[in-house]
């Protein structure tokens, strides 16, 4: 589900904040911070995909019978509050998701239960050839806890 996000450095697409209003000095996506160090912090990151015309209802319908094997790779992998919406008049979707500081999404393209998702999934949307989707990286102009 990630396409070329693993070629591209976990610091270019987003912005980790060791202190408030101080960025990783490369990337452009935010993550949430608590006020101590020692807290926990997930990263907001969000990217589009494109569908292909009159494949909403079959994409939602195999993301609502999505394999449970699939769901724990995601979950072990760190990815937790995972959403994919969709606009009608340009077919993107649009994806959201919180990384674990530690999270090792990168690897995700690696795994076999991913490439078999893309392959399952490469007739409804746009891809490239191993069947990854095409992401495009959003970059985070506001937020507001």
């Amino acid at each position: 589900m990630w396409g070329r996000l693993s070629s591209l450095p976990i610091a270019y697409w987003i912005r980790t904040v060791q202190e408030p209003a101080v960025r990783h000095r490369a990337g452009w996506k935010a993550c949430s911070t608590y006020k101590n160090k020692e807290d926990f912090k997930m990263i907001r990151n969000a990217f589009k995909m494109k569908l292909k015309p009159g494949m909403v209802e079959e994409y939602k319908k195999r993301h609502d019978e999505i394999w449970p094997e699939l769901l724990k790779e995601l979950t072990d992998a760190g990815i937790s509050d995972y959403s994919i919406y969709f606009d009608e008049e340009s077919l993107t979707l649009f994806a959201f998701q919180k990384l674990s500081d530690d999270n090792t999404a990168d690897n995700l393209p690696n795994t076999d239960v991913v490439k078999k998702w893309w392959s399952y999934m490469a007739d409804l949307m746009e891809t490239h050839p191993d069947s990854s989707p095409v992401v495009d990286p959003l970059r985070e102009v506001f937020h507001m806890d």
